[in-house]
């Protein structure tokens, strides 16, 4: 499962992040890495950008971003 999958006010754990270079390393720059937990605030109308608490801050990740998270 990845992360633009997981319904609003869900707890999902990173297993895998599968993106290559620059944007692979943008999102751990953002502090999303392999078992940090993230929880589901809310999802734009229209599914894109996805809100979420990760690490005590709010971030706004894009859908294609989030479909290189990896969660269970």
């Amino acid at each position: 499962m990845t992360l633009n999958e997981v319904n609003v006010g869900s707890t999902v754990k990173v297993t895998k992040l599968t993106g290559e270079g620059p944007v692979k390393r943008r999102i751990m720059d953002m502090g999303i890495t392999k078992g940090v937990e993230i929880y589901v605030r809310k999802v734009a109308p229209l599914g894109d950008p996805v809100e979420v608490n990760v690490r005590g801050y709010e971030l706004s990740v894009r859908k294609a971003d989030a479909k290189m998270i990896e969660v269970e």
